[in-house]
């Protein structure tokens, strides 16, 4: 479903587009200092047949907008359509590049749905426009820079910039289109991120991919967009046919992200695995380590964490009681008070799972997480009593995230504490328990993303799967032995 105010706002984005492309295809020619509409190019600069060179920029952009690229596991994906959009700009000029970017309109990426489409069409076509304009601008500011005359059509002190690329003259023209690939790419992220805030949580765009994996997207976006001046240096001697070679190129690079993503997706199965292998040991704990990941990285971007330590501190998060897989079944589900010797079992779970995954090289920091999670601030925590800033960072958010599901999920003992029962713990053992930082930056997530609480369990099937004492809880009274 798209939401009325992102609707609204698709509809302003077509409307402004429209506009913007039907003043610039009326505009007279505007000669040297032209911006929207550059005469006609003649002679040597000029491209043969540019209907035939606009059709083909067209499919090639078609055919990179239906298959896109993936970039994670999340599913994160981008389309290389701009290198199209950019070689347009530089052979063609604006309003060519408006019209290959409007091609988007018949993608054949499915299922996609009419104002998704709409919505695509104006953005590529409205980037377009604006790359070709600071394309003009940029190029011709640095052709009076180098005391050269701007034209759009050849002579001895000139620079053609629209057109077949003089290699006379290279340096402005990299120039241009260095300003025109960061603005195409400015556009198209700016457009795409005010209808994903209008349209948050309808599925339309995913939240996630989309925060997380931004500087891979700007990175790839810009790296595809500099791909249309390769399009376009080559054209003078390969003509349609660099669009075909670049082509090539683009899914040789799509293959080799996609081997990067599967590895990344196997990565996750393998921590959906142990979580699932955890989480048979009791039933009132499923989804447990699903929602501390959630609410880690939750923290973690309100802190302004890096993407990399985001996606680390995601598997903390998941993996943060693979320890219980150490620690034996009858001690995790006595129904009776502990022993010594059974506490110090439960005790041990954080290194137990350190020992469990420490192996698996691409989790770094986040063993940290694991091993730590349990130490408090205030130095009475295990396995090694660290105190304040002495516990890693992932520990001391895992903490808080751990300690709040743990309250609002119904236990064997005990029914879900509400979510202000839950805050007011949390602020209550600040400075203590807990790292105030991470704790207020909690709270304000919540104030801004819906806590996904798990439904009411019912009474276990089987009784022998319902762990009895929960260590997460610190509503419980906190006891610890000396290992």
């Amino acid at each position: 479903m798209v939401s009325r105010p992102a609707r609204l706002y698709i509809s302003l984005v077509v409307v402004l587009t429209g506009l913007l492309v039907s003043a610039a295809s009326m505009a007279p020619a505007l000669g040297p200092s032209g911006l929207m509409a550059p005469a006609p190019v003649t002679g040597p600069a000029a491209v043969p047949m540019p209907l035939l060179a606009l059709v083909t920029l067209q499919v090639l952009f078609l055919v990179c907008d239906s298959v896109d690229t993936p970039l994670t596991a999340r599913q994160t994906k981008w389309s290389p359509s701009s290198a199209a959009t950019l070689a347009a700009v530089v052979l063609l000029g604006p309003l060519a590049a408006a019209f290959v970017g409007a091609s988007s309109l018949l993608s054949l990426r499915r299922p996609l749905r009419l104002p998704q489409r709409m919505f695509n069409g104006a953005m590529h076509a409205l980037s377009g426009l604006a790359a070709g304009a600071a394309y003009l601008a940029v190029g011709g500011w640095l052709a009076k820079l180098a005391d050269l005359h701007v034209s759009t059509s050849p002579g001895k002190y000139t620079v053609v910039l629209v057109g077949l690329p003089d290699s006379g003259h290279f340096g402005i023209i990299i120039g241009a289109f260095a300003a025109a690939a960061a603005v195409h790419v400015a556009a198209n992220h700016g457009l795409i991120w005010g209808i994903y805030r209008l349209n948050r949580g309808s599925g339309m765009l995913r939240r996630e991919g989309l925060e997380s994996s931004l500087p891979m997207l700007l990175a790839s976006d810009f790296g595809y967009a500099c791909l249309g001046l390769v399009i376009a240096s080559l054209w003078n001697v390969m003509g349609g046919f660099s669009a075909v070679l670049v082509l090539v190129t683009l899914f040789v690079a799509r293959w080799a992200m996609g081997q990067f993503a599967e590895q990344q997706r196997a990565y996750a199965a393998t921590m959906n695995a142990l979580c699932q292998a955890v989480e048979t040991k009791d039933y009132y704990t499923r989804g447990h380590g699903d929602r501390v990941s959630r609410g880690a990285v939750m923290i973690a971007r309100k802190i302004r964490m890096s993407s990399d330590r985001t996606d680390a501190i995601r598997f903390a998060g998941m993996l943060h009681d693979v320890g219980k897989l150490g620690v034996p079944t009858q001690v995790l589900q006595k129904t009776g008070p502990l022993t010594e010797e059974e506490f110090a079992a439960i005790q041990l779970h954080p290194m137990r799972g350190l020992e469990i995954v420490r192996e698996i090289g691409f989790l770094y920091e986040a063993l940290n997480g694991i091993m730590h999670h349990h130490e408090r601030i205030d130095g009475r925590g295990y396995p090694m009593g660290l105190a304040g800033h002495e516990i890693p960072e992932f520990a001391r958010i895992i903490a808080v995230a751990d300690a709040f599901d743990s309250m609002t999920t119904t236990r064997s003992y005990r029914e879900a504490k509400s979510i202000d029962f839950a805050l007011s713990e949390l602020r209550r053992g600040a400075g203590t328990q807990f790292d105030p930082r991470v704790v207020e930056a909690f709270i304000a997530a919540l104030d801004q993303e819906e806590w996904p609480l798990p439904k009411p369990a019912g009474k276990p099937a089987d009784p022998t799967t319902v762990t009895v004492q929960d260590h997460d809880d610190p509503t419980a009274p906190l006891r610890i032995v000396e290992l």
